[in-house]
Protein backbone atom coordinates (compact mmCIF):
# COMPACT_ATOMS: atom_id res chain seq x y z
CA UNK A 1 0.00 0.00 0.00
CA UNK A 2 2.93 3.04 1.09
CA UNK A 3 4.46 1.32 -2.66
CA UNK A 4 1.29 2.17 -4.23
CA UNK A 5 0.89 5.64 -2.61
CA UNK A 6 4.56 6.71 -3.52
CA UNK A 7 3.93 5.53 -7.04
CA UNK A 8 0.71 8.17 -6.80
CA UNK A 9 2.30 10.58 -5.45
CA UNK A 10 5.50 10.63 -7.76
CA UNK A 11 2.96 10.81 -10.58
CA UNK A 12 0.89 13.81 -9.17
CA UNK A 13 4.42 15.96 -9.02
CA UNK A 14 5.95 14.89 -11.93
CA UNK A 15 2.52 16.02 -13.92
CA UNK A 16 2.30 18.72 -11.99
CA UNK A 17 6.43 19.73 -13.21
CA UNK A 18 5.42 19.27 -16.81
CA UNK A 19 2.70 21.82 -16.88
CA UNK A 20 4.65 24.34 -15.45
CA UNK A 21 6.73 24.27 -18.64
CA UNK A 22 3.99 24.27 -21.10
CA UNK A 23 2.27 27.20 -19.33
CA UNK A 24 5.85 29.24 -19.50
CA UNK A 25 5.82 28.57 -23.62
CA UNK A 26 2.38 29.57 -24.12
CA UNK A 27 2.84 33.19 -22.15
CA UNK A 28 6.76 33.34 -24.06
CA UNK A 29 4.29 32.38 -27.15
CA UNK A 30 1.88 34.90 -26.51
CA UNK A 31 4.76 37.36 -26.67
CA UNK A 32 6.30 36.55 -29.54
CA UNK A 33 7.26 38.69 -32.47
CA UNK A 34 6.25 37.46 -36.49
CA UNK A 35 6.79 38.82 -39.14
CA UNK A 36 3.37 37.90 -41.47
CA UNK A 37 4.17 37.24 -45.04
CA UNK A 38 1.20 37.51 -47.64
CA UNK A 39 2.07 36.66 -51.21
CA UNK A 40 -0.64 37.38 -54.20
CA UNK A 41 -1.07 35.60 -57.43
CA UNK A 42 -3.88 38.05 -59.58
CA UNK A 43 -5.68 37.13 -62.34
CA UNK A 44 -4.41 39.26 -64.08
CA UNK A 45 -0.81 41.00 -64.33
CA UNK A 46 -2.13 44.04 -65.68
CA UNK A 47 -3.69 44.77 -62.00
CA UNK A 48 -0.16 45.24 -60.37
CA UNK A 49 0.19 48.12 -59.74
CA UNK A 50 -3.71 49.23 -58.88
CA UNK A 51 -3.90 46.38 -56.48
CA UNK A 52 -0.19 47.74 -55.48
CA UNK A 53 -1.23 51.36 -54.69
CA UNK A 54 -5.12 51.03 -54.17
CA UNK A 55 -5.59 47.77 -52.14
CA UNK A 56 -2.48 46.53 -50.14
CA UNK A 57 -1.62 49.96 -48.71
CA UNK A 58 -5.04 49.07 -46.40
CA UNK A 59 -2.93 46.64 -44.55
CA UNK A 60 -0.19 48.78 -43.67
CA UNK A 61 -2.95 50.99 -42.03
CA UNK A 62 -4.35 48.08 -39.79
CA UNK A 63 -4.06 48.95 -36.14
CA UNK A 64 -1.71 46.48 -34.93
CA UNK A 65 0.98 46.51 -37.83
CA UNK A 66 4.18 47.89 -37.03
CA UNK A 67 6.39 48.07 -39.84
CA UNK A 68 4.64 46.95 -43.75
CA UNK A 69 6.30 46.47 -46.76
CA UNK A 70 5.16 46.10 -50.23
CA UNK A 71 6.77 44.36 -53.37
CA UNK A 72 7.11 42.58 -56.49
CA UNK A 73 9.62 39.83 -57.60
CA UNK A 74 12.66 40.97 -57.90
CA UNK A 75 14.30 40.47 -61.01
CA UNK A 76 16.92 38.09 -59.99
CA UNK A 77 18.25 35.39 -62.35
CA UNK A 78 15.85 32.37 -63.07
CA UNK A 79 16.64 29.36 -60.63
CA UNK A 80 14.85 26.13 -59.64
CA UNK A 81 14.48 27.64 -56.01
CA UNK A 82 13.32 31.34 -56.98
CA UNK A 83 9.52 31.88 -57.07
CA UNK A 84 8.78 34.98 -59.48
CA UNK A 85 4.94 33.66 -59.72
CA UNK A 86 3.73 35.53 -57.62
CA UNK A 87 2.49 39.50 -58.55
CA UNK A 88 2.62 41.50 -55.34
CA UNK A 89 3.88 40.62 -51.60
CA UNK A 90 3.47 42.53 -48.28
CA UNK A 91 5.26 41.78 -45.27
CA UNK A 92 3.55 42.87 -41.60
CA UNK A 93 5.63 42.81 -38.61
CA UNK A 94 3.67 42.35 -35.07
CA UNK A 95 5.06 42.38 -31.78
CA UNK A 96 3.01 39.20 -30.36
CA UNK A 97 0.82 36.76 -31.63
CA UNK A 98 -2.06 38.49 -30.11
CA UNK A 99 -1.42 42.01 -32.38
CA UNK A 100 -1.15 39.01 -35.16
CA UNK A 101 -4.14 37.72 -34.19
CA UNK A 102 -6.71 41.42 -33.50
CA UNK A 103 -5.42 42.02 -37.13
CA UNK A 104 -7.33 39.36 -38.44
CA UNK A 105 -10.32 40.63 -37.58
CA UNK A 106 -9.13 44.24 -38.44
CA UNK A 107 -12.01 46.44 -40.25
CA UNK A 108 -9.56 47.68 -42.37
CA UNK A 109 -8.24 43.87 -42.83
CA UNK A 110 -11.97 42.68 -43.68
CA UNK A 111 -12.53 45.41 -45.79
CA UNK A 112 -9.50 44.61 -48.20
CA UNK A 113 -10.82 40.82 -48.44
CA UNK A 114 -14.20 42.19 -49.41
CA UNK A 115 -13.14 44.64 -51.20
CA UNK A 116 -10.21 43.48 -53.33
CA UNK A 117 -10.52 39.40 -53.21
CA UNK A 118 -11.75 39.08 -56.86
CA UNK A 119 -8.15 40.20 -57.60
CA UNK A 120 -6.71 37.02 -56.81
CA UNK A 121 -6.66 33.54 -58.13
CA UNK A 122 -4.41 32.39 -54.52
CA UNK A 123 -2.70 33.95 -51.55
CA UNK A 124 0.08 32.44 -49.88
CA UNK A 125 1.07 33.53 -46.17
CA UNK A 126 3.78 32.54 -44.57
CA UNK A 127 4.24 33.60 -40.70
CA UNK A 128 7.47 33.54 -38.86
CA UNK A 129 8.47 34.13 -35.50
CA UNK A 130 11.45 36.10 -34.61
Amino acid sequence: MKTRRNFIKTIGVASATAVLPITTIAKEMAKQKMIHQVYFYLHDAANTEEFMTDAVPMLGRCKNVGKFIIGTPAPTAERDVVDHSFHVCCTAFFDSLEDQAAYQVDPLHLEFIDKYSHMWKSVKVYDISI
